[in-house]
């Protein structure tokens, strides 16, 4: 679902200085940010579950990826609010991973209710397609994790033998992940669906 981009959004990221990157930290983001690791959540949305990761853990740094700049303005906001200092926010799309982190940077990725793409003509645009997942095996470590969650049982029945076949290890899966309990941070899509009783697909990846 798009979000309808707003007048103030803009401007708004004109000026903002502190969480969009405006400059090139290619291989340099865990030195300028004194971090641990370096977390990437690929399609942050509005930043609900990104930003509440990030104020629970400020040894690590958090790295938002978003395209629509109404997303990206909103989830500003948020790290606003909470006065976060170990999160970026960058606006770009997934094809371009490889030209923003350097090979073996990113120690863990979150991809979460990404677009499932339905029509089978554009399969090649899931973010599970193997095009991809040569991007994310570049600038994961090895035995980096790649933490897979959606809604959509094609996106998922899809997703998994697309990154075991690549050569990602499966570690973990659930068909219905908040079966026993919620686990937290949820994004705002996850809320909805577990209030509705839908059950969230997921998965655990590692690069060997």
């Amino acid at each position: 679902m798009r979000i309808r981009k707003k007048k103030w959004v803009q401007p708004y990221l004109e000026q903002e200085t502190k969480y969009l990157l405006k400059e090139n930290l290619k291989g340099q983001f865990k030195e300028k940010y004194n971090a641990e690791q370096l977390i990437l959540e690929v399609g942050m949305g509005m930043g609900d579950f990104l930003t509440a990761l990030a104020a629970t853990n400020p040894n690590n740094l958090y790295i938002g990826l978003e395209k629509d700049e109404t997303c990206v303005a909103k989830a500003i906001m948020k790290a606003h609010e909470l006065g976060l200092e170990n999160l970026i926010i960058i606006k770009a799309n997934a094809q371009d991973i490889k030209e923003i982190f350097a090979e073996g940077e990113v120690d863990m990725m979150y991809l979460q209710f990404s677009d499932p793409w339905p029509k089978k003509g554009h399969f090649k645009r899931r973010l599970t397609y193997k095009t991809f997942l040569e991007n994310y095996d570049y600038i994961l470590k090895t035995k980096g994790q790649i933490f897979f969650k959606t809604d959509n049982q094609s996106l998922y029945c899809f997703s998994l033998p697309s990154m075991t076949s690549y050569g990602f290890k499966m570690l973990e899966m659930s068909l219905n992940y908040h079966a026993d309990e919620i686990h937290y941070p949820l994004t705002g899509y996850e809320a909805k669906f577990i209030e509705l009783g839908m059950p969230i697909y997921y998965a655990l990846f590692e690069k060997e």
